[in-house]
């Protein structure tokens, strides 16, 4: 028997409350190695059995010793022999009747919830434990969830609710299909999430954490649950089925993505990472269009101050973005869709994003002067992102993108960060037409310079381009590519006609798409680019300008050209785009051409 054991079994009624803070204080400071794993169970077990009665003023421990003597199971359960103690089914159904019991002390129900989440992170067979009929833990908990407002404890029972849904089992159909006390777990999670859309806004503690944990619930939630009812037997992609019993997380779910505040030193942190995971669970369906680009769905105190996308210009965003010109509208040639499905009421009565013809996906109208709403949001934070870690023209694949990157989250990579964005912005446009519009105008305007190479501007199309060639980044590169193709009407000739056929020939050769794609026509494409005229050089995608008008290069510019080429052909034998005997660099040096 241990010191701290000998000492708490010493305790009596008699022991005054100073010698009783002491010793649950020299539990709780006490190094992991010095309890033995017998005494170690042995004091969490007099710890629980003395809280069962510590309500009713038995001794040695009272209701006021609560906080200390589960801060102390929790310290406890840190280890495996404490944490396989408490995961067993009759200390986790302890644990959460004294959650409950002590519900007059958040604190002390607090450490009792953290103690069953650490026993349920620590002990893999506790998560399934914890839903045996005897404990029934995660009605339990999403009980609790219901009934608190704080968030310290939305933050823990989400905590317990993620790890009980990790694996994914049938207890997701419950808290989808099952209501408690009127409600069900979808529609808990969404009133937490307006709660804490509050909180944080307001600048309240641990609201972010809960917001993060809260949202991992979500996820897991909209994963899974629409798996374990799909009758079709193949596996559809992530966010591409669905079930109309988890249409109601999409609007808090909103909320939550076009109210946070922007955070510092980089745009793209939690919690704001897990609602765009989230929201690409979420198919962007003709059902779903009114909630998705509705201004119902959207509205927030802070989107009062949005304008009409029609008088959005360039220099509503970062001014690294580029120039201001837009043009108000595409070329288009009319040509309506038979197969779009009837608008609604709601639908008719809703508003998207831009401003223009109407979506032959959704079919919503467009209104104008409403909030730009998760589209322009969701734009502004990958403008904002791209410009924050590829500043000015630096090459993505420069050591200091890296850098900056390792400094700001050191756990993740830029794939890991910036890539759901993208991902999110490419489902908006491949689901609704309007978005399709409105992010091509954005990204590539009517009116865009094109007198200097595109993949050298110094905005959101350059930083694209630029990316469609890193070696680094190659989640990002494909999700970059794949957001290029939907905003381009998913058409080969769009897409090379707007940027070049050189710039996106990579991208298009995954695509089996193996040499440059006719210009659209009339006949084959129901958008004509303005960049189909002639005068656009369609490898470049850049103006074309007579050979006199262009100055003769230098010896030193000749030989710095020449050095770009050596690297970049260099960079793709490394990586293995090329074979060595297909380097045209190293070939011209075996021959003597660049002596």
């Amino acid at each position: 028997m241990t010191d701290i054991l000998r000492s708490y079994t010493t305790l009596s009624a008699s022991s005054t409350k100073a010698e009783v803070s002491n010793v649950l204080r020299s539990i709780i400071s006490a190094p992991l190695f010095t309890i033995d794993a017998s005494s170690r169970t042995e004091l969490i077990k007099c710890l629980l059995r003395d809280l069962k009665t510590a309500s009713n003023g038995s001794k040695p421990l009272s209701s006021k010793d609560a906080v200390q003597a589960l801060l102390a199971v929790k310290e406890l359960g840190k280890d495996p022999a404490g944490s396989e103690f408490l995961g067993s089914p009759a200390n986790l159904s302890t644990l959460l009747t004294l959650a409950s019991s002590f519900k007059d002390d958040p604190e002390a129900s607090s450490e009792a919830l953290r103690s069953v989440a650490n026993a349920l992170f620590l002990v893999e067979k506790a998560r399934s434990t914890i839903l045996d009929k005897e404990v029934d833990g995660g009605v339990i908990a999403i009980s609790m969830l219901q009934k608190t407002s704080l968030p310290d404890h939305i933050f823990v029972l989400s905590r317990i609710l993620v790890l009980i849904t990790v694996p994914g089992p049938s207890f997701i159909r419950n808290l989808v299909e099952d209501k408690f006390h009127g409600q069900t777990a979808i529609e808990i999670i969404g009133a937490k999430l307006d709660l804490l859309t509050t909180g944080i806004v307001t600048g309240t503690k641990m609201a972010r954490e809960a917001m993060s944990d809260i949202l991992k619930l979500a996820f897991n939630t909209l994963l899974y649950y629409p798996k374990m009812v799909q009758t079709d037997p193949q596996t559809p992609v992530l966010g591409d089925f669905w079930d109309s019993k988890l249409d109601s997380l999409l609007a808090p779910a909103l909320r939550v993505f076009t109210s946070l505040p922007p955070t510092s030193p980089g745009p793209i942190a939690a919690p704001l990472t897990h609602v765009i995971h989230t929201l690409i669970t979420i198919p962007v369906t003709p059902e779903l269009c009114p909630i998705w680009f509705g201004t119902n769905a959207i509205a927030s105190p802070r989107s009062s101050q949005s304008s009409s996308p029609k008088h959005t210009s360039r220099s509503q965003t970062p001014a690294t973005s580029g120039p201001a010109s837009r043009s108000n509208s595409p070329v288009r040639t009319a040509q309506p869709t038979p197969a779009s499905p009837k608008p609604s009421t709601l639908g008719r009565a809703s508003s998207v994003i831009a401003p223009g013809r109407r979506s032959l996906s959704c079919s919503l109208p467009a209104v104008p002067n409403t909030p730009a709403g998760v589209l322009q949001r969701a734009y502004d934070l990958l403008d904002t992102a791209f410009a924050h870690y590829f500043p000015d023209v630096v090459d993505v694949d420069d050591s200091s993108v890296r850098d900056r990157r390792k400094q700001e989250s050191p756990d993740n990579s830029l794939d890991d960060l910036l890539s759901p964005l993208v991902m999110l912005l490419s489902r908006l446009c491949a689901g609704d037409e309007t978005s399709r519009v409105r992010i091509r105008q954005l990204v590539i305007p009517d009116d865009l310079d094109r007198s200097a190479p595109l993949e050298g501007r110094a905005d959101i199309l350059g930083r694209c381009l630029r990316l469609m060639t890193s070696v680094y980044h190659s989640r990002l590169k494909d999700s970059v590519g794949e957001l290029l193709f939907a905003m381009c009407e998913s058409d080969a000739s769009i897409l090379s006609t707007l940027v070049g056929y050189g710039n996106v020939a990579g991208f298009l050769y995954d695509k089996r798409i193996l040499s440059a794609p006719p210009a659209p026509s009339a006949t084959s494409s129901t958008y004509i680019p303005p960049a189909a005229a002639t005068s656009i050089n369609p490898i470049t995608g850049t103006t074309n300008n007579s050979k006199q008008d262009l100055p003769e290069m230098s010896d030193e510019e000749k030989e710095h050209e020449v050095e770009k080429l050596f690297v970049l052909f260099d960079r793709l034998e490394k990586t293995g785009a090329i074979p060595a005997s297909q380097n045209p660099m190293r070939k011209a040096i075996h021959e003597g051409k660049l002596g």
